[in-house]
């Protein structure tokens, strides 16, 4: 269902909605490849199957729903972050020396948000009043 609600290309998991503390991050071309495997191999993964990003499924989640699906090996468990406390100049300079697309932003393991390229340019246009295409990641 999220992946055909959004044209994301990662996403954040986190343990609950609640909670919002971070476990890991997904790449949407993963999620889809393990998707389209499960479907095609497994009986009973549908479209609408809840997806798990741990070891063990709630029992509670086999009863009468379609057949869940247990993907935490596709996670990365240490993705790059910040905090919300980290300086912008910070960011920029590893968005440059370490040619990310995206990080996580954190306070306290609870995610706060997601920081992309096009995030960091916009802010660096903003500061020199540029234009972001412009400014070259190194």
């Amino acid at each position: 269902m999220l992946l055909g609600q959004t044209a994301h290309n990662c996403f954040p998991v986190v343990v609950s909605r609640e909670s919002q503390y971070l476990v890991g991050f997904v790449i949407r071309r993963d999620l889809n490849l393990a998707l389209a495997n499960a479907r095609k191999n497994q009986e009973g993964v549908v479209s609408n199957s809840i997806v798990y990003f741990t070891d063990h499924v709630p029992a509670v989640a086999v009863v009468g729903g379609p057949t869940p699906l247990k993907l935490k090996k596709l996670l990365d468990f240490a993705p790059t972050t910040i905090t919300d406390q980290t300086p912008m100049e910070t960011v920029v300079d590893m968005f440059r020396k370490l040619g990310l697309r995206q990080t996580l932003v954190t306070h306290n393991g609870r995610l706060l948000g997601i920081i992309t390229k096009k995030d960091v340019l916009r802010h660096v246009q903003q500061l020199e009043n540029k234009d972001p295409s412009t400014v070259l990641f190194d």
